[in-house]
């Protein structure tokens, strides 16, 4: 049975790949676009919760525009859902992407020149032009160049970009410097290092890593699940997660934190993951 939140599919339309393995009224290849906002829900249909969630330029591409929701799917990760239609524009491909904590697009190639938008870890832009201490973007804004790297160039150390979330807020689907939940902080950990990562902590626990046997003495970087929670190790004794105990992005001695989930109903360590 096909995982609906991957599923470029909602009866009306789906993927032209998937001719063949769903029912659809259309199949269509799409159009790609970008998110134009800082921000921007994933939902599992027009106007329920979020699920997940987009950063700006992140790529999504839409199967159909209805009563303003386009319905579609997230290049980065493949997840599938609604964003509302004017968070959405058509662009070219991003060049650099935001590997701080946060930017700023600014109106002009001044620092105290009026900033029009704030940009999240991860938010992707495509420059045009190098003036200054900024670039240009296609958008006639400038950031600033210490802020950004070329697309395709990564991070090395997955634990150390977990870390630059460390005070974030904890916010249910979040994938963002602004609120992020546990799976949202595994994958943009990852992301940022070039190994593809899914939004889910399930997904995550299917796919990512090598299993680890119970006695194994932990490292940095390693991955440890419970039913629906993740963590990532900084060292053998100490993880890092996104946790609604702390309501933040928050260091915890592991044993401890294995002893207080186990506590508070939501079970054993359910598996140990190495990349």
């Amino acid at each position: 049975m096909m995982d609906r939140r991957i599923t470029p599919a909602n009866g009306r339309v789906a993927a032209l790949h998937l001719q063949g393995q769903v029912q659809a009224d259309r199949f269509v290849v799409g159009t790609e676009h970008r998110v134009a906002m800082t921000l921007a829900d994933i939902r599992r249909e027009p106007g329920g919760a979020r699920e997940r969630q987009l950063v700006f330029g992140d790529r999504f591409n839409v199967l159909e525009d209805r009563d303003g929701w386009s319905f579609g799917q997230s290049e980065k990760d493949g997840y599938v859902g609604y964003v509302a239609s004017m968070q959405l524009e058509e662009g070219p491909a991003p060049t650099h992407w935001v590997m701080t904590p946060a930017s700023h697009l600014y109106q002009r190639d001044d620092i105290k020149s009026p900033d029009i938008q704030r940009l999240t870890f991860g938010a992707q832009v495509t420059v045009v032009h190098e003036v200054k201490k900024f670039f240009q973007t296609d958008s006639d804004q400038f950031i600033p160049k210490q802020h950004l790297r070329p697309i395709g160039n990564t991070f090395s150390d997955p634990a150390s970009v977990a870390q630059l979330f460390f005070g974030t807020p904890y916010l249910w689907g979040g994938n963002s410097s602004t609120g992020v939940d546990c799976s949202g902080l595994v994958q943009a950990a990852l992301l940022a290092c070039g190994i593809p990562c899914p939004g889910d902590s399930d997904m995550q626990k299917a796919v990512l890593g090598d299993e680890l046997p119970e006695g194994a003495v932990l490292q940095r970087g390693d991955l440890l699940f419970w039913k629906g929670h993740v963590a990532m190790m900084v060292d053998s004794e100490t993880m890092i997660h996104a946790n609604g105990h702390h309501m933040a992005v928050a260091y915890e001695p592991v044993e401890k934190a294995i002893r207080r989930i186990d506590a508070q109903g939501d079970g054993p360590v359910s598996s140990r993951k190495r990349l």
